[in-house]
């Protein structure tokens, strides 16, 4: 469509953003077009200034003065009408004395933009102050880390020496408590000798058959005796602490009643209490039966080292001695006298070995000090505190609180269950030894290595567990609580289904001679090394179970049934319920056997066969067919050639499994000696 020429001015005016305006020398308008008429209700005879904002009225008369001699661009004027501000940017240029403009509208939006732009950029400047700023300060952190590291650096190389010297220093310590063990025990040793010469011959003198004695050389003799056991006493204990401290204090548990300890202490204690002194020894027997389980032996020195103390240290009143279950399955005794006290700051003094407080008493009863001392250690061994609550004048009570059942008999009852459950990917060693300590220490020496200890402490045991499980290997100790087992290593070796299982022989006595003449593989004195154990054992006996037996069987059932009649023999039991899946698994795994079930939901048994003989990496694996189909003379004749045997699920036993598995394996070369002797013990 095209418009006249006269009338397509008009049709852009409410388009255009330009308003025209002249003006004379003077700033009066003399010309304004129809746009300046809409926008700004300009009409000629006003003046520019007038239409101006409040307040920028000069910047109106300083664009007139310059376009007055010159052209101006990008002058921004704001204009008003009816007080409503417009902002305009004016081009100018003088014409005939006056000024020629032409204004274009800012749009707002422009203008905010122009403000937001501004806003950025002042916060951008800010940022990148900031950002300076925080420059500054991490290089100043920067260096203070530096300075730091320096210094810390120093610090290790330090604390590296001072690490040095003291690992020389515990080394020399080390070797100085062996040394002074060792001289303790020694000396303690060559002391009761004498001791027990001279506690023989006093009794002797003094026994009235053998002569009578003066009443001064009855005194005098009586003097020598009390003296010789007050040293026996001190030896005894010096003994016990220095085993304590080697670590070589042994532990016998057994279970008894808190009734019988009691009952003992009372026998042993009532001689004790010295004539003419109105002192009274009180046993107070629980309410209940109240069983323990721990060194009944040990338990009773300790009540009577803090009964003994509390008699030196009573002159009137009562020593009572109680028990009563505690809190967690423990046991508390109580020994609790009316004696003259301890003060609170020689609570912990008097734990101290040859450590005593100084009393009127003290200097009468003489001691050595070890008694107090000794009873804590012990309670400790067998796993519990000993805690006095004392004041002075008011007497003294002396707390043991030991757990019923001791934490070796605990581990040792773990131990005993945790071999009844045998792990199939570790070989089964049977340790003979009846010393719990040491009975652990091969459970965590062993375990690292791939095999299964089987703790036993007698020979009785060792041949029950031999009734059920064929070890790979044995370590026995000769010295065992009540006798000896040369006897049962004889037999081991005599016997045709147990000779060829190797025998380690540790024990104390150097009796190898004797030990190799029974038919020992091996024979070591103690202590053992963790690293030359495992190392022996890994050579003596298999480190785990050779073969790795496949049952591919869609029932649950006879895949069960199966697992029963190799149990407890050394076999990882792998398992698939289709031909799919079991070709998949012997792919992984590399089986040294299969057992195949004829009938499968899947594929058919001619299918897994042709799959497995496919396969480069199972192609040789030896393949045992257990069906309960009745196999076609063709299937038969087939699966004779393809299979290593074909056996009836009817008419499967353990001895039938265990013969066909040892004719396939030995085939293939991969025959287990263990395997062939449980056989051989059981057909």
């Amino acid at each position: 469509m095209r418009l006249p020429a006269s009338a397509e001015p008009q049709f852009f005016d409410d388009l255009s953003r330009e308003v025209a305006l002249a003006c004379d020398a003077g700033g009066t308008l003399t010309w304004v077009d129809a746009r300046a008429r809409n926008v700004l209700a300009a009409n000629p005879g006003q003046t520019l200034r007038g239409l101006a904002a409040q307040g920028t009225e000069e910047k109106v008369d300083r664009l007139l003065v310059q376009a007055r001699d010159e052209k101006v661009e990008g002058w921004e004027l704001i204009l008003c009408r009816d007080q409503v501000p417009t902002t305009f940017a004016f081009r100018a240029r003088p014409h005939d004395g006056g000024v020629l403009l032409v204004g274009s509208l800012v749009p707002e939006d422009y203008g905010s933009a122009l403000e937001r732009v501004s806003t950025t950029l002042s916060e951008m400047s800010a940022l990148h102050r900031e950002t300076e700023r925080q420059q500054r300060e991490l290089k100043r952190r920067a260096d203070e880390l530096a300075r730091l590291n320096n210094e810390l650096e120093e610090s290790n190389r330090g604390v590296r020496s001072l690490h040095a010297a003291l690992d020389e220093k515990a080394e020399s310590l080390q070797l100085a408590a062996e040394i002074k063990s060792r001289v303790v025990a020694n000396v303690s040793h060559e002391f009761r000798t004498p001791l027990h010469s001279i506690l023989g011959l006093s009794k002797v003198l003094l026994n009235p058959i053998n002569g009578p004695l003066s009443s001064e050389q009855e005194k005098q003799v009586q003097f020598i005796r009390n003296s010789a056991e007050a040293l026996f006493e001190l030896v005894n204990d010096l003994l016990d602490l220095s085993k304590m401290e080697a670590g070589k204090a042994a532990l016998r548990h057994s279970r008894f009643v808190v009734r019988e300890v009691l009952s003992a202490l009372r026998g042993m204690m009532k001689p004790l209490l010295p004539p003419g002194v109105p002192v009274e020894l009180r046993l107070v027997e629980p309410d209940a039966p109240l069983e323990l389980e721990t060194d009944e032996s040990r338990l009773s020195q300790v009540l009577r080292n803090l009964v003994s103390n509390a008699l030196k240290f009573t002159e009137s009143g009562h020593v009572t001695v109680s028990a009563a279950p505690g809190p967690r399955d423990t046991v508390v005794f109580t020994v609790q006298d009316t004696g003259i006290g301890i003060a609170p700051e020689h609570h912990e003094r008097i734990f101290e070995e040859f450590s005593q407080v100084e009393s009127h008493l003290q200097r009468k009863a003489k001691g050595t000090g070890l008694g107090l001392p000794l009873a804590r250690r012990l309670t400790e061994l067998l796993g519990g505190t000993l805690t006095v609550k004392s004041a002075l004048g008011q007497g003294a009570t002396f707390t043991v609180t030991l757990p019923r059942v001791h934490m070796e008999v605990t581990e040792m009852t773990g131990l005993t269950e945790r071999s009844e459950h045998l792990d199939p990917s570790r070989a089964p060693v049977l340790v003979l030894e009846d010393d719990r300590q040491t009975l652990f220490l091969y459970e965590k020496y062993l375990a690292r290595s791939g095999f299964q200890v089987l703790p036993v402490r007698s020979t009785d045991e060792a041949r029950r567990v031999l009734e059920r499980v064929r070890p790979a290997a044995m370590v026995l100790d000769v010295m065992l609580e009540g006798e000896t087992s040369w006897g049962f290593l004889a037999d081991m070796k005599n016997n045709e289904a147990t000779r060829d299982i190797p025998i380690l022989v540790v024990t104390v006595t150097d009796r190898e001679q004797k030990a190799r003449a029974l038919g020992a593989d091996e024979f070591w004195l103690k202590p053992v090394d963790e690293v030359r154990l495992q190392r022996k054992l890994q050579a003596m006996a298999r480190t785990g179970p050779v073969e790795r037996i496949l049952i591919i069987d869609d029932d649950d059932v006879h895949r069960y049934l199966l697992k029963q009649l190799l149990k407890d023999m050394p076999y990882v039991l792998l398992e698939a319920a289709g031909g799919k899946e079991g070709v998949q698994l012997a792919r992984e795994k590399s089986p040294h056997l299969i057992f195949l079930d004829f009938v499968l939901p899947d594929i058919t048994a001619f299918d897994v066969l042709d799959e497995l003989k496919a396969d480069p990496r199972t192609r040789d694996v030896p393949v045992i067919l257990h069906t309960s189909h009745e196999l076609k003379e063709a299937e038969r004749s087939r699966l004779a050639k393809e299979t290593a045997a074909i056996l009836a699920k009817h008419t499967l036993s353990r001895e039938v499994a265990i013969t066909r598995i040892r004719d396939a394996l030995s085939k293939a070369g991969l025959g287990s000696q263990a395997l062939q002797q449980e056989a051989s013990r059981r057909g």
